[in-house]
Formats: structure tokens, sequence, C-alpha cells
């Protein structure tokens, strides 16, 4: 195991690893946005440059589209490449049935679009991320600027109907000016703690005027890779039913951002 990497770095790494194994010459990749995911576009990188895997990736933010770029991905909009054979990206939650939180870099609206555009979504994340019940993670909201305090009013007004431990929303900040996305939004983190009907919860915040779209991902991703410190690798396919185990192995030199 690479002494370059500390615990959390490791399980994220071998997450990767495994994860990019599912992807196949020619295909259309949909590449996630966060710190896991960005173990993910460098490995692939790895891929393209040691095995000449040759695919098209369409990032969901422009700093995912920068690194890879940077790592030799060929990239391209969803306009351009229409329909994707697979999505890999992380998440900040996930329950037994595979549902999610997304949203905690700011990319859940194009994270969501393009995996829904996507024949499958893996989706790679170490085993703190695994909860009973969706909802200890704030829950992102992503708000059209206008009008942004009577959004958040109406989203905690809609809570009180919920069945969520929680009922506050924050705007989100960078430094001293409210978060903005990449597509010139803002977003709203709800405190919910626990949310018992994460679909119900879904469809309600939808379809309050101002809200453009939430981070819970129901019935969209397909496989969870779940990294270890230890370099144990579990592989979870709800379509399948099934759940895999196995071990990644790499030199003590290993890493697949020694050039950065």
């Amino acid at each position: 195991m690479s002494s370059n990497l500390s615990p959390i770095d490791t399980a994220k790494f071998v997450a990767a690893k495994r994860a990019v194994d599912f992807v196949e010459d020619r295909m259309r990749v949909g590449l996630g946005t966060g710190s896991t995911a960005a173990w993910m576009v460098r490995a692939l990188g790895e891929r393209v440059r040691e095995e000449g895997l040759s695919i098209i990736g369409v990032p969901t933010s422009t700093r995912t589209a920068e690194l890879a770029a940077q790592v030799g991905i060929r990239v391209v909009s969803l306009d351009e490449a229409r329909w994707l054979d697979l999505t890999i990206d992380g998440a900040d939650e996930f329950d037994d049935d595979l549902n999610l939180i997304k949203g905690g870099g700011g990319a859940l609206l194009q994270e969501k679009i393009v995996a829904t555009a996507s024949d499958t979504m893996v989706v790679i994340t170490d085993p703190s991320k695994h909860v009973e019940h969706l909802g200890a993670f704030p829950l992102p909201v992503e708000v059209v600027p206008f009008g942004w305090q009577t959004t958040k009013a109406l989203i905690e007004e809609s809570l009180d109907a919920m069945d969520v431990l929680g009922r506050s929303g924050t705007l989100r900040m960078n430094g001293e000016a409210p978060f903005v996305t990449d597509e010139g939004n803002h977003i709203v983190d709800l405190h919910l703690q626990r949310i018992e009907d994460a679909r119900k919860l879904g469809l309600v915040l939808n379809q309050i005027p101002g809200v453009v779209e939430n981070g819970l991902f129901i019935d969209i991703c397909d496989k969870v890779v779940i990294g270890h410190q230890d370099g144990r690798v579990e592989v979870i396919d709800i379509n399948e039913g099934t759940h895999h185990e196995s071990r990644i192995e790499f030199a003590e030199t290993d890493n697949i951002f020694k050039d950065i």
C-alpha cells in the first residue's frame, strides 16, 4: 500500500481503480465531480495513456472538464454525445437501495442530467457514506437567484408536511458571497437529519417555483463501488442483486496524482 496516501485517500484510490474497469473501448462516459470523482478521472486517464483506451468523456462540471483534458481524455458536451454508456460519480450518502444524496460539490444539476442520460450509473465511495436513512448529510437544492429568499421560505414551509427531523435551510456561501453553480444558480442546503420518504420529498421540492433541481438521486444508481483503507473493494449491483469483494494491489510508488 502506498505510503504517499492517507487512509481515506487510499479508499478513494482503490474504489476509483476498480470503477474504471467497467469502462470499455469506444464508450461514452459521464465524468462526475468531487474529490472521489477526481481520483476516477485520473485513473481513467491512466488507462487512456497506458492502454490506448479510446473513449469520449462528458464532464459534469467545468473543473472536471479541465482535469479530464489535462489527463488526456477527449471531452465533449452531452449534446454532442447525446447518450452515454456509463457514468461514474461520487456520492455524499447512499442507502441500501442505492438511493443517493449528491451535490456537496455544487454540481448536482449537471450530475443528475448526465446520470439520467446514461445506460448505467456507477458510484464510487467509502463505507462512511453508507446510511440506513438519507438525510444526515445536508440535502442540496439548486435555486434560481431571483427571489431565492422566497424560494427558501417555500421550501421550508413544504417540509412541515414531510417526514423529516429537521426543517431548516441555509444558503451556501463562497466566502462572503453566495455560491454560484456552473449554471449561474444558488444552492440552499437543507438540514433534515433523516428523510423517511426520499422519493416523495424529491417530487415535492421540484414542484416549488424557483427550485431547479434537488440532490436526491432516486432509482438512478446501478452499482456502488466501496473502497476500503486496506485496499479491499466491494461492488454492489442493485439490478443483479450481487455483492462482490476483491482487493486492489498497487506498488509503493503508485500515485495517480504524482504529476499534479
